[in-house]
């Protein structure tokens, strides 16, 4: 029982900078909140309007009867696909602008290598 106690009173220590550092991290993560580091501040109106354009779009196919398989494909071959359309269609990923980019599995892979030393 001696030992547990002694071994015990060890830690008392290590228990004190566990809880100091533990109350720093919160108080720090709270006073600092996440920024968004190297984004473009977006235009506000430009989404705004973007919305509004599909909003507009949804009212009028829920006006009417429903559209057939001819429109829908001459619709969805504008763009993404019939509602969006063209919308963001740069900001999309495709193979045209992937060139270079690495998959999950050859992240993975070097990762793998660097920690084997290979």
């Amino acid at each position: 029982m001696k030992m547990i106690t002694s071994v015990l009173s060890i830690f008392r220590p290590v228990r004190f900078l566990v809880v100091a550092f533990t109350c720093a991290l919160v108080l720090f993560s709270n006073a600092f909140p996440a920024f968004a580091i190297g984004t473009d501040p977006s235009d506000p109106t430009e989404a705004t309007t973007q919305l509004l354009d599909i909003q507009r779009k949804t009212d009028e196919a829920a006006k009417e009867p429903p559209i057939g398989l001819e429109k829908t494909q001459k619709e969805a071959n504008q763009g993404l696909n019939e509602v969006q359309g063209a919308a963001d269609v740069d900001k999309q990923k495709s193979p045209e602008n992937s060139q270079g980019a690495r998959t999950i599995e050859e992240k993975a892979n070097k990762l793998f290598d660097k920690i084997t030393g290979k």
